[in-house]
């Protein structure tokens, strides 16, 4: 039998949502195909869950022992949120040890988790967005001249952090400076985006049997100012799938979904953010990790498209053989 690793966790402070995440993974798996192991990455040690049993991996070959035989790992599904999984450096780690992982590569990973840097490359292929500046910690602060290029109310992000961790809707001037500061505790680069009035959706794509299929739609109607950490797993928020857009609308965001996957070089399962103004989709950020547990995003869409998780697994877990085995 294959031997999987369910890889969740992480160090940042969507850890508990992963864990979720890993474990609706373990739940959907055909574990008479595969011989499944739970793996917590935190901040306090790197341990196989097996029977309420923690065992200790090895970091020199992400390898453990289990009554006395080492057990090494023909395939790793990672489900980490943010750091540090899904910012790349999880994927380089086992790249360099040859052991094949689920979703995309890790330069794609590092790339998609740089807002900044996704927009940048986006931008070349004709990808509507919002108008951004960009700012580092430490830098002079001409507040009137940002407000000018982007207006308010704005958006204040980390340039690097998930579930929208340090993010805030500034409406005045004056609270411009504590959004930034407030941004700035989870990254050292802030992006300074531009209010987009319109609808939230939120669209699943994944590769299956060689194609890039968009899965679904789903609607966000925040009970807050905006889908915040909050709205995303507390349940301040209304999540309909599929979305209420018109034809032409669905048709839109679903191209522009599968546009972007495709220009990102994506493999994996991903859910892309956009905000649909006057029938025209833009583009927010896209999440190469997304949350999986069964009240996520990501499973809703899965089922409304009438899919199997299972056989999405068994996929994620062929790609990733294939992928290694071309090298």
């Amino acid at each position: 039998m294959i031997t999987v690793g369910i890889v969740m966790g992480g160090y940042s402070d969507e850890s508990l949502v992963s864990l979720k995440s890993g474990e609706y993974f373990y739940s959907q798996i055909d574990k008479t195909k595969y011989k499944v192991f739970k793996i917590h990455i935190l901040k306090d040690g790197w341990n196989v869950i097996e029977e309420e049993q923690a065992y200790p991996i090895n970091k020199g070959d992400f390898t453990f022992q289990l009554n006395e035989k080492k057990i090494n790992f023909d395939v790793l599904l990672n489900t980490i949120h943010g750091y540090p999984g899904e910012n790349g450096l999880m994927p380089a780690y086992w790249e360099l040890l040859n052991i094949p992982y689920s979703g995309c590569s890790f330069y794609t990973s590092a790339l998609t988790f740089n807002k900044r840097d996704t927009l940048s490359v986006l931008k070349k292929f004709n990808v509507s967005v919002a108008k951004s500046v960009y700012v580092n910690k430490g830098d002079q602060i001409d507040i009137d001249s940002i407000i000018n290029e982007v207006g308010l109310p704005c958006f204040v992000k980390p340039n690097q952090s998930g579930s929208s961790l340090g993010v805030s809707k500034v409406k005045k001037k004056e609270d411009f400076m504590q959004a930034l500061d407030f941004a700035f505790k989870e990254d050292k680069a802030v992006l300074i985006e531009s209010f987009l009035e319109g609808k939230e959706v939120q669209v699943g794509v994944f590769k299956y049997k060689g194609e890039v299929v968009v899965v679904n739609t789903t609607e966000i109607i925040s009970k807050n100012e905006f889908f915040d950490y909050e709205a995303k797993y507390l349940g301040a928020s209304e999540e309909i799938t599929p979305a209420r857009i018109s034809e032409k609308e669905d048709t839109y965001i679903k191209e522009a979904a599968a546009h972007i996957y495709k220009s990102l070089d994506m493999i994996g399962f991903s859910r892309l953010d956009f905000i649909i103004v006057n029938e025209i989709p833009y583009f927010l950020e896209i999440n190469t990790t997304p949350g999986c547990s069964p009240a996520s995003i990501f499973p809703q869409q899965v089922k409304q498209a009438g899919l199997n998780f299972s056989d999405l697994l068994d996929n994620e877990i062929s790609l990733a053989l294939q992928r290694f085995e071309k090298k």
